[in-house]
């Protein structure tokens, strides 16, 4: 779309050209027509000074990303149950403790049953109190209530849920039915269920990740890994137009099998990123810090005839500089040559300008 833009951009700066000369200014032969500030802005043709950046060494690798395995939680039942109601669907943003899924057990009746049954007496013993029952009953009162209320945690009830079905103290409330949680803050990643399947104990419901900080394993060659520490920043990209910031975690200690490579693993702070696990992405692990080098955005340096060039402003002229380039890391070109600090040269619209100056050139040969 952008591209697109700027052709019709240049379409009608070339279209003004005749206005340009109408209004005093005289085209330079093989040049780029001199333009105002406001003709220039209209063609959204920015600049910025020259300064320094910092250019470390990198060592690039493949990657694919993953879900943070550290921030996501899978929704299991712990008995044999079957699915009545689902409370979240896919894609969903569900908070900690919310209801997933409500399911349907006969084990969890009966648990539930036993569970009101002790209530009531233990209620009945410990109110008679120890001078009345014997302390074996008494003790046995407690226990079988402290039995059946742990036996209905552990089928998966939650404490709120128990205590809700206490206070109720109704015998024909014990229905089996109960609510799985979800037990972190995220997205639901798979629901793959339907409503009225009997499920086993462990099956997997749902899968809920924090997806603000994902992961990327990146691929290398065992001997390469081993240069690389934990924490050593890193940047992502899918594109290698925009790249996300994050660093090194954990370095795999086994070597697959199948690829003779070692993982490492990368984790980024994606809360704007827009990348998606299971994506392949590039990344840039920094084995040695910065040097600061003369620098300037990649999409300022073009490659013309052959050289590589920058353009400068002069007044309301603008003419292309040869440079020596550097190495380019990220969204940043070193220059060994051909530009100084304080230099202002353009940094957005270059591809507009060198559309200008190759159409003037064409009319020259004609």
């Amino acid at each position: 779309m952008n591209k697109l833009i700027n052709r019709f951009l240049v379409l009608g700066l070339l279209i003004s050209l005749p206005v340009f000369a109408e209004e005093g200014h005289e085209e330079e032969e093989g040049g780029i027509p001199p333009m105002s500030a406001e003709q220039r802005q209209a063609l959204g043709i920015r600049t910025q000074v020259v300064g320094v950046h910092l250019m470390a060494e990198e060592i690039t690798a493949p990657g694919e990303v993953t879900v943070n395995r550290y921030r996501t939680a899978e929704v299991t039942p712990r008995i044999t149950a079957q699915i009545t109601q689902r409370h979240a669907r896919m894609g969903q943003q569900v908070k900690k403790g919310q209801k997933l899924v409500t399911l349907s057990s006969v084990a969890m009746a009966e648990a539930q049953g036993q569970l009101l049954i002790a209530e009531r007496e233990w209620r009945r013993v410990k109110k008679l109190g120890r001078k009345v029952v014997s302390e074996k009953r008494y003790v046995e009162a407690q226990v079988a209530r402290q039995q059946a209320y742990a036996k209905v945690l552990a089928f998966g009830m939650t404490e709120s849920q128990a205590k809700a079905l206490l206070k109720q103290g109704d015998v024909s409330k014990a229905t089996g039915t109960f609510d799985l949680l979800s037990s972190q803050a995220g997205t639901v990643l798979s629901d793959n269920f339907v409503i009225g399947r009997v499920v086993e104990p462990g099956q997997v419901l749902m899968e809920i990740s924090d997806e603000s900080r994902l992961w990327v394993e990146a691929q290398l060659a065992a001997e390469v890994a081993s240069r690389i520490a934990v924490g050593s920043p890193v940047r992502v990209s899918s594109d290698e137009r925009r790249w996300v910031k994050g660093k090194v975690i954990q370095v795999h200690r086994l070597v697959d099998e199948a690829t003779r490579t070692l993982a490492v693993r990368i984790e980024l702070d994606s809360s704007n990123a827009g990348l998606r696990p299971g994506q392949f992405v590039k990344s840039a692990i920094e084995i040695a810090p910065g040097v600061a080098v003369v620098a300037v955005p990649r999409e300022a340096v073009l490659l013309l005839q052959g050289d590589y060039v920058v353009f400068k402003p002069e007044g309301e002229e603008i003419h292309a500089v040869p440079v020596e380039r550097g190495v380019t890391r990220g969204n940043w070109t070193g220059i060994k040559a051909g530009l100084a600090v304080g230099d202002e040269i353009v940094t957005q619209g270059a591809y507009v300008l060198k559309s200008l100056l190759l159409k003037s050139q064409i009319g020259d040969a004609d």
